[in-house]
């Protein structure tokens, strides 16, 4: 047993922060390189001060007697996954510089830790208290991901169904009126640290209409955005929002669109022309629709529809985002996720790549995480099944590990 045991005092002595083990070492394992390399069997993974710095089969090199062990026999190691579409919207998170790291440490366990997250993209909260909350996290006062965000999104009316939330929380979004307001807030928002900007192309407002972002306010985002090398998520609602999308240069879809008619070939095309990312955020339809009292028929119609359009996409090469919308929605359970994904034709290895390297490449990480290689920063999942078996087995996180420290143990 060696010191598998010092993992255990690490989280028993620090139980608001993170193992602080130098060296740690993950033996034994089943382990995912990268989507597109064969797995070694029986390998291990040696940390140094968070960085890879040896992996292989057991017998090619020796672990330090100083390491803190996680014997991972019968377990699967990948790299640490994404979640590409979150939002800092919760009860628990909307407080971050008010709040315990209690408060906050138990809620970032249940959306993001215990589901293997290292690293979530917020593309849409309140600016100021995402950045609080990064902060807390980087400082290793709290356990959590990696943390990107948006901010503030550019609407021309926000959405029916955060109305009553925003009012609720005195939370104040303004709208964007014309393409210079649209230049102001970007610009404000990769100054204060921002990763991103999200638009709302269709901005849903009840009873089936739709208000669509003004194209000139859209291509005055994108490109004042892309200035600042800030990435723009844009949320379709229907197919003129994707339009819109499309049109002013847009690099990611955060959603299948729900009011749009089938995706031809020729659209799909005309999708991946543009290099644009799809994440899928199928889970989100399966639970607005058992919110609104939708029958099982109903439900199951909606999302064949979404699934038809991720298979569309995926199958033509189309690059896709695993993501989910929790902050939004309260279903942090990603496991209805990857059923769903896997139902449209997506293979165990080309949802990994969703969870790990095509967003580290989409947005510009892949030097530093998104595969699992000497040198690069030790994001790491210990799952307890094999995905090659069966896809709900990312779902199934035994550790979460970020920069070499555990921020996740299953007890």
């Amino acid at each position: 047993m060696r010191l598998v045991f010092s993992l255990v005092l690490g989280l028993l002595v620090f139980p608001t922060g993170l193992c602080r083990a130098s060296d740690l070492a993950l033996v034994g394992a089943k382990i995912y390189p990268s989507p597109a390399e064969p797995p070694i069997e029986n390998g291990s993974i040696l940390v140094h001060d968070g960085r890879i710095v040896a992996l292989g089969p057991n017998t090619t090199f020796k672990i330090p007697r100083q390491a803190a062990v996680i014997e991972c026999k019968g377990l699967v190691v990948t790299a640490g996954f994404w979640n590409s579409h979150v939002h800092v919207f919760t009860p628990g998170l909307l407080h971050a510089r008010d709040s315990t790291a209690r408060e906050l440490n138990e809620q970032l366990d249940e959306m993001f830790n215990r589901w293997g997250f290292t690293t979530v993209f917020d593309i849409g909260s309140a600016l100021d208290n995402t950045l609080e909350l990064r902060r807390r996290i980087e400082s290793d006062e709290l356990r959590g991901p990696h943390l990107l965000t948006a901010g503030e999104p550019i609407w021309t009316i926000e959405p029916v169904y955060v109305r009553d939330f925003l009012r609720e929380n005195h939370i104040a979004i303004l709208n964007t009126e014309t393409p210079d307001q649209a230049i102001s807030l970007v610009r404000d928002h990769a100054a204060k640290g921002a990763n991103g900007i999200k638009l709302f192309a269709g901005s849903y407002q009840g009873e089936g209409k739709v208000a669509v972002l003004p194209l000139a306010i859209a291509k005055a985002a994108v490109a004042e955005a892309h200035r600042h090398s800030l990435p723009v998520f844009a949320h379709p609602q229907n197919v003129e929002g994707v339009e819109v999308a499309i049109a002013s240069g847009v690099d990611v879809l955060a959603h299948t669109a729900p009011q749009s008619p089938p995706w031809t070939p020729e659209f799909v095309a005309r999708l991946k022309r543009a290099n644009m990312a799809l994440i899928p955020t199928l889970t989100l339809f399966d639970f607005e629709a058992r919110k609104g009292g939708l029958s099982d028929q109903g439900r199951e119609g909606w999302l064949a529809q979404m699934v038809a359009e991720l298979r569309a996409y995926s199958q033509a090469g189309g690059e896709i985002l695993f993501g989910t919308d929790i902050g939004y929605t309260d279903h942090y359970d990603t496991a209805l996720e990857f059923t769903l994904m896997s139902r449209a034709g997506m293979s165990f290895r080309q949802i990994l790549a969703s969870l790990t390297a095509n967003p580290s490449g989409r947005f510009r990480y892949a030097d530093r995480n998104g595969r699992i290689a000497k040198g690069m920063e030790a994001d790491l999942v210990v799952l307890g099944a094999d995905p090659s078996e069966d896809v709900t087995a990312f779902s199934k996180v035994r550790y979460t590990i970020r920069d070499g420290k555990v921020i996740y143990s299953k007890k």
